[in-house]
């Protein structure tokens, strides 16, 4: 027998606003629902972290702050027509579940809020995510270890960081992810477009990922995978392991770059990114001052119909 719970969310719930009111073995997480089969989360209601009283004691690394909303371990589960705003950290995390559904969500936060990622993706299969506005100050979506079959279709995003697979293999970590597909995103004012994110040293893999059918409007880094990613106060030592990242396809791909790096495939290396195909990509400068520019190293890429700018040479 399948069994289900719906929980209706109406008017507008909002965080308690300083950190004394929380209580520390809880501090993670404001909403949690854990180990639920069958769940659906909706009402057209109004999700708000109060988050600016947390936001200006961050730091990073950061100091515990709640998540929204967080969904752990659960099967079989819808959320749609929901706002969630101004989190103290991530909006909406997903741990651990399998079997789902997401859409019709409006994500809000400033674009100088820290650490305010949209939608958080880690350990957790067979999701979709449609029809969402996302605005933050940080990844709009963040696509994390154990993240497989993922379909991601019709986005807003921005401002924030934009669409990012990882970061992945920190401090020597095992990181697998795998069938991601984003489709049909619009992408303004944000850091990043198409992105992939590795530490050196970690192990695992990245792979059959595809972006396609993505309008970038002054995005900083249209499409970038950083096989050498160190947020750290201090230099990351030169290692001989990295998560391996293959098997990728950017395809119809166009708009404007703000910055003349509109592509750059910053590969280890010691485990060069192979089978990544461009297709159908054409990203000029926001403003004037010359051509968008690509750049390479450790990349094995081939080429399929237009792309501007031309890529790079395997020797750059």
């Amino acid at each position: 027998m399948t069994s289900s719970t719906k929980f209706q969310i109406e008017g507008t719930l909002v965080a308690p606003p300083k950190r004394s009111y929380w209580i520390e073995d809880t501090i993670r997480h404001w909403i949690l629902f854990r180990s639920v089969r069958g769940l659906t989360v909706t009402g057209g209601g109004t999700i708000d972290g109060n988050g600016k009283f947390w936001w200006q004691n961050s730091c990073k690394p950061c100091r515990q702050a709640p998540t929204a909303l967080t969904f752990y371990s659960c099967t079989n589960l819808k959320v749609n027509n929901l706002e969630v705003l101004n989190s103290q950290q991530i909006h909406i995390s997903m741990e651990r579940c399998s079997d789902v559904r997401m859409s019709r969500l409006s994500i809000r936060a400033p674009s100088t809020s820290p650490n305010t990622d949209g939608i958080h993706i880690a350990h957790s299969k067979d999701v979709k995510v449609m029809d969402c506005a996302i605005k933050t100050g940080d990844d709009c979506m963040s696509i994390e270890d154990g993240t497989e079959n993922l379909h991601v279709k019709n986005i807003v995003c921005g401002p924030g960081h934009g669409i990012s697979i990882g970061s992945l293999g920190d401090r020597n970590s095992q990181a697998q992810v795998a069938n991601i597909t984003i489709d049909g995103v619009r992408l303004h004012d944000t850091a990043n477009g198409a992105r992939i994110k590795t530490w050196q040293g970690g192990r695992g893999y990245a792979k059959n990922i595809v972006f396609k059918n993505m309008i970038m409007d002054n995005v900083r880094n249209p499409i970038i995978i950083d096989q050498n990613y160190c947020d750290s106060a201090t230099p990351c030592n030169k290692q001989k392991v990295a998560v391996e990242v293959s098997n990728l396809l950017f395809k119809n791909i166009r708009g404007t770059s703000a910055s003349r790096e509109a592509i750059k495939l910053s590969c280890s290396k010691a485990v060069p990114c192979h089978g990544i195909a461009l297709h159908n990509v054409r990203l000029t400068l926001k403003r004037g001052g010359g051509d968008a520019k690509s750049t390479c190293q450790n990349a094995k890429w081939r080429k399929l119909g237009t792309v501007m700018p031309q890529p790079c040479s395997l020797n750059d």
